[in-house]
């Protein structure tokens, strides 16, 4: 069965406005968590109810670990809660996320077991864990308080407004507001813009850039091996886009939703792509993951308060599982552990030279760096990855250029165009720039107000042609 999904005209109409109705008419902030709580579950029910029953299993293992660290006195006592409780969960998520995995590579070096099983992943199972897992380590730390009531912490675990793509949210992040919130009129507002412009991100942007990069990459590795050069360079740079436009557009949307439910979700991504350094790229992209494993992996580990090899090692252990935390494929391993090698040669070899640099010449490697990331992270099908990469340089006897090719790049030439614009901070200074003309000028505050008004309403009316048609794009309108 499958899961709802925010960029769905069942999700928008139905089920988040049935959602926000519901709430607005509950009286206090017990019956509104009563609410959320109920749309949540039902939301997780969607997917498969055989999985609820799994995360309130998770939640009640760390709801008792969490209070028997809070009222236990010998430190011995609460250590042992806090390993048990993080083991049982990291445990759980493994046998979901990794059991095929491990079992695939151990048939293959032995022929055992015969049959691998099947067994499909929960939604959310990957977010939900680390919150849990963050709340039971914070609790043990004296970072956060205790949750009394397991229906709260179950809420907590559960929101349905970042299950999906994050972001990972902290128990002490959102505890006011699951407690004492409420909606203000200027948040409601903000949280409808930002929801209207990640449905938008998501309908219009990042599903035009999936086209444009599966019409080049999709298939077996018999046809990704005849892609030309040049499509095999612009499906990987519509993807690069894609991927970025995606996991964004759920941030905003979670963000926005959050906003009009009385929730705060912190900022999950910062326009990664204008980064000047590697470094300066993980501080950007998908923050919430990034700080996770800094705070509870590597600093744990020791950071940086021990020797370079340590260091180095601490580094290897958190992208190794960085790479492992988004799929249970080589792959995968191999992008984070790239990733590794990068931020190990800026750290210790590069920082000082790469300080030298020309600017434009350091944000184009940067992005070089990146591009080739996402190749490995693209093809979870290693014979696949490396026809893409052999692709890419004419190694398969592919060709430079043809005619479909050139096609598809005049068709959406002014797409991309738009899409590289989009994931640049412009848009959002465009903005800041009309507010402060509207403090300084009365025509200026009519037009602010009219625009942030009908913004949402385009964007909102663009993006449901967009999930009506499946496929519509109206730069197709601007061709050559």
């Amino acid at each position: 069965m499958r899961h709802l999904v925010f960029s769905s005209l069942l999700f928008v109409f139905l089920f988040f406005a049935a959602n926000i109705a519901v709430q607005a008419l509950m009286p206090d902030i017990k019956k509104k968590n009563i609410v959320m709580l109920a749309f949540s579950m039902v939301f997780y029910a969607w997917g498969g109810v055989r999985y609820v029953v799994l995360l309130l299993g998770m939640t009640f293992i760390c709801w008792l670990s969490a209070r028997i660290i809070a009222y236990t006195d010998d430190p011995k006592r609460r250590k042992l809660a806090m390993i048990v409780g993080v083991t049982l969960v990291l445990v759980i998520l493994g046998i979901f996320k990794y059991t095929g995995f491990f079992m695939k590579n151990l048939q293959i070096l032995t022929g055992f077991p015969k049959v691998i099983p099947e067994i499909a992943l929960p939604i959310g199972i990957s977010f939900y864990s680390f919150q849990l897992l963050s709340y039971v380590v914070d609790v043990y730390r004296g970072d956060a308080q205790v949750q009394e009531k397991y229906w709260l912490l179950l809420l907590y675990a559960s929101l349905f407004h970042q299950c999906i793509a994050g972001p990972i949210v902290r128990y002490r992040d959102v505890n006011e507001d699951i407690l004492h919130r409420r909606v203000k009129p200027q948040e409601l507002g903000a949280g409808i813009t930002r929801f209207a412009v990640g449905l938008a991100k998501k309908a219009v942007l990042a599903n035009g850039c999936a086209a444009v990069a599966d019409s080049m990459l999709a298939g077996t590795a018999e046809a990704l091996g005849k892609v030309p050069v040049l499509g095999m360079w612009l499906g990987i740079f519509a993807y690069m886009l894609q991927i970025y436009l995606d996991f964004s557009a759920y941030s905003d949307m979670a963000i926005g939703m959050g906003l009009m439910c009385g929730f705060h979700y912190k900022e999950n991504f910062n326009y990664p792509y204008v980064a000047d350094s590697i470094t300066d790229f993980w501080r950007r992209w998908h923050i919430s993951l990034s700080s996770f494993f800094r705070d509870y992996v590597y600093i744990p580990l020791g950071g940086n308060r021990c020797s370079a090899g340590r260091q180095i090692f601490n580094m290897f252990v958190v992208w190794a599982l960085t790479g492992m935390w988004h799929g249970a494929s080589w792959n995968y391993i191999f992008w984070g552990l790239y990733f590794f090698l990068f931020l190990v040669l800026e750290k210790y070899f590069l920082k000082e030279r790469m300080e030298r640099w020309n600017g434009v010449l350091r944000h184009f490697l940067v992005l070089l760096v990146i591009y080739f990331g996402w190749v490995l992270f693209k093809f979870d099908d290693l014979s696949m990855l490396g026809t893409a990469l052999g692709g890419m340089f004419g190694l398969n006897g592919n060709g430079f250029a043809d005619r479909s090719v050139g096609l598809l790049f005049k068709n959406n030439v002014f797409f991309l165009i738009f899409c590289c614009i989009a994931v640049t901070p412009l848009g959002k200074m465009l903005g800041n720039l009309l507010k402060n003309l509207g403090r300084q000028s009365k025509p200026w505050m009519v037009v602010q107000g009219v625009w942030e008004v009908l913004c949402p309403i385009l964007l909102m009316l663009l993006s449901m042609m967009a999930l009506a048609g499946n496929s519509y794009n109206p730069f197709l309108y601007f061709q050559f």
